[in-house]
């Protein structure tokens, strides 16, 4: 009898450590990372836009792949220029980044920017040489 008794026992404990198994702790979770921007270097100003006081600010829609390179760069709003734009998305598309991250996994994330052309002020000494050759018609 004592040995049914031990077996029920037993049988009892390897079914209890079964179901205790469940309350292994969980492996941590991975936070998330947002992209963010590594190398971004200004777009070209053409001298002669930025002497003649034109500016503005174009937006930008940049889808930033899993290798924190930009794969797709959109043209959101215009700066008015549309040199001023594309100069902006020539310099975006070079951008460099590093890709967010879900369950620590780079995923693609497309954010906004906002790329902004202020003429100087006051002008650079090269304005005056451009003007001077807008005048003689060259």
């Amino acid at each position: 009898m004592n040995l049914r008794l031990l077996l029920g026992a037993l049988a009892t404990a390897t079914a209890l450590a079964a179901c205790n198994g469940s309350d292994q702790p969980a492996a941590p979770a991975v936070a998330p990372t947002e992209v963010a921007a590594v190398q971004t270097p200004p777009p070209d100003y053409p001298a002669e836009l930025a002497c003649a006081g034109v500016g503005g600010k174009s937006v930008l829609r940049v889808v930033v792949g899993p290798q924190g390179t930009p794969t797709d760069v959109t043209l959101v709003t215009t700066s008015g220029n549309s040199q001023l734009d594309d100069s902006a998305i020539a310099r975006v598309r070079e951008w460099k980044f590093k890709a967010a991250t879900r369950n620590g996994q780079a995923v693609p994330t497309t954010i906004q920017v906002p790329v902004s052309f202020n003429p100087p002020q006051p002008k650079p000494d090269e304005c005056f040489a451009i003007e001077e050759r807008a005048h003689r018609g060259g």
